[in-house]
């Protein structure tokens, strides 16, 4: 039997405006496990999200939970909940980005989710080069390259025809930069409604942020608390616990919360959609909740601005290619387009 006790009304959450028009939920609930959690969690934690409230939900082929995820949207709307009220998100991964392969891909996640469409469909990586899943820290694919725009566009144009077809409702972007999305936007004929990015208290992109808002590319932000449990191989010595940050730890206390949750309020008041991942009831409800109640002033929002280190945490270095300098030439760091260098 469902339980109510703890379900929030999700009309009391509140929506942000794509281009176009269509709402999407103010927070969603992600469905990464970070290698650490079974698909059978995941789609346990899916189910119970979407029975105390969650509409939003971030999949990925990748994550190879979709088809016991498409058990759970199967059951939850033969007992009631429309399809329509709900907004499901998916993404191709890097190794179907060849001609043909993004509509097998698609097709693919459509039968696993058991869904006649994708609100929105992500490329995951704007690159071809990809790792096992459970990669070490120092996997290298022999096979990688920087960034080649010309098959970015052979991608991207195949996510078009995906719209023209009927089989996604919208198309984004996923852990892009700047000068990439130049490049797209210049190029594209349809739109990116949506960029997924890290953003969380210490790692804050006001120029991409910035960017995507005034382009009409609504930011979509993973790892919103900082991604405790993120695979080993994207963890280094230098990086910042945003949930210890003194600053949101005194924010915590004044309003009796996790510091976690101060991560969430933030995202949600600064304009950003958080996915928050997690497989405990309590805490993906705390999560939700948070959103409807007791929100941070307008002074606790200034002191958490000042909380950006700049430090990302999910650096890509597994997709690094021979002859890159390291995971910086991923990002596009000094504002040009990484390429091999011969030296």
């Amino acid at each position: 039997m469902e339980n109510t006790v703890d379900r929030i009304d999700p009309k009391l959450v509140p929506q942000r405006t794509l281009k176009g028009g269509s709402k999407i939920p103010a927070i969603g609930m992600g469905t990464f496990g970070s290698d650490r959690f079974s698909a059978e969690e995941v789609a346990l934690a899916v189910r119970g999200g979407v029975e105390v409230g969650y509409r939003l939900l971030d999949c990925a082929s990748v994550y190879g939970n979709e088809n016991l995820i498409g058990e759970v949207f199967e059951d939850i709307i033969q007992s009631g909940v429309k399809r329509e009220e709900l907004f499901i998100t998916s993404k191709v991964w890097n190794d179907m980005h060849g001609k043909g392969d993004v509509l097998l891909s698609c097709a693919q996640t459509l039968k696993d989710l058991r869904l006649d469409y994708i609100d929105l469909y992500f490329v995951h990586w704007p690159f071809r080069n990809f790792h096992p899943k459970g990669a070490p820290p120092d996997y290298h694919n022999n096979d990688a390259r920087p960034y080649f725009h010309e098959e970015y566009m052979e991608t991207w144009y195949q996510m078009e025809r995906l719209v023209k077809a009927g089989l996604v409702r919208h198309i984004g972007t996923s852990n892009m930069t700047i000068p990439k999305l130049k490049l797209l936007l210049r190029d594209c004929t349809v739109m990116p409604v949506a960029n997924e990015m890290e953003l969380h208290p210490s790692f804050q992109q006001p120029e991409l942020f910035k960017f995507c808002t005034d382009a009409g590319i609504h930011p979509i932000g993973f790892s919103p608390i900082g991604s405790p449990k993120r695979p080993e191989r994207d963890k280094t010595p230098d990086d910042v616990v945003d949930t210890e940050d003194p600053v949101v730890v005194r924010i915590a206390k004044a309003h009796n919360v996790h510091p976690a949750i101060v991560c969430i309020k933030w995202a949600v008041q600064r304009g950003q959609t958080p996915i928050p991942f997690s497989v405990c009831r309590n805490k993906y409800t705390s999560n939700i909740r948070c959103t409807i109640e007791d929100p941070l002033t307008d002074e606790e929002m200034e002191d958490l601005a000042s909380v950006d280190q700049n430090c990302r945490l999910i650096k890509g270095q597994v997709f690094l290619w021979d002859g890159a300098d390291g995971w910086e030439d991923l990002w596009d760091m000094n504002g040009e387009i990484a390429t091999i260098r011969f030296d």
